[in-house]
């Protein structure tokens, strides 16, 4: 493991995170954040000039339906479930 953390890095990570840890958390907390840190370094050793620039790891389409009005204009039978109504719309109380 050449990614070493210290204690200042873990203290201050529990400070971002809201965790209050126990020595032993904390030791565990620097083993596992250097193993993931390690992880990362060899992810970059990784040669990708011939990997094309991709914004999603799996092909996306447009999932987008047509735009069609389906229910029409049925503005009398909507406002006969209104309790009141007043020039074709609904009357509601006042809000501030």
């Amino acid at each position: 493991m050449k990614n070493i953390i210290d204690d200042a890095t873990i203290e201050y990570v529990g400070i971002l995170a809201k965790l209050s840890l126990t020595e032993e958390e904390a030791e565990q907390a620097k083993t596992d954040m250097g193993k993931m840190l390690d992880y990362i370094d060899k992810l970059g050793e990784l040669d990708t000039s011939n990997v094309e620039p991709m914004s999603h790891a799996f092909k996306v389409q447009n999932v987008f339906r047509e735009d069609v009005v389906s229910n029409g204009d049925d503005r009398e039978n909507i406002l006969k479930n209104a309790p009141e109504e007043k020039d074709g719309m609904f009357v509601v109380p006042k809000t501030f």
